[in-house]
């Protein structure tokens, strides 16, 4: 199993307990409850993680212009990964 799918399963399980515990859902089976929201957790890990390789495969791209501008790296992926995200309907 995949480092993702481990937090996915382990968010999965603290998100169903706490919406069963506190009586915001009424869940008949929780086994399937978690592997439902367990699947959705790991599609949005994988979609974050395709938006931060075309971040860095864009940024790749222009490394010339960014090495010769007074850019900040972290700053400057964040933006343009936020921007990505943005276009894609991705909420981060």
């Amino acid at each position: 199993m995949a480092r993702r799918d481990q937090i996915a399963s382990r968010m999965a399980e603290a998100v169903v307990k706490r919406l069963v515990v506190r009586k915001f859902a009424e869940v008949r089976d929780e086994s399937r409850a978690r592997d439902v929201v367990r699947r959705i957790l790991a599609e949005d890990f994988l979609a974050e993680e395709k938006i931060d390789a075309d971040a860095r495969a864009l940024m790749f791209s222009h490394a010339k212009e960014i090495r010769d501008s007074a850019s900040d790296y972290k700053r400057l992926f964040t933006l343009v990964k936020a921007k990505l995200a943005k276009e894609r309907g991705f909420t981060l």
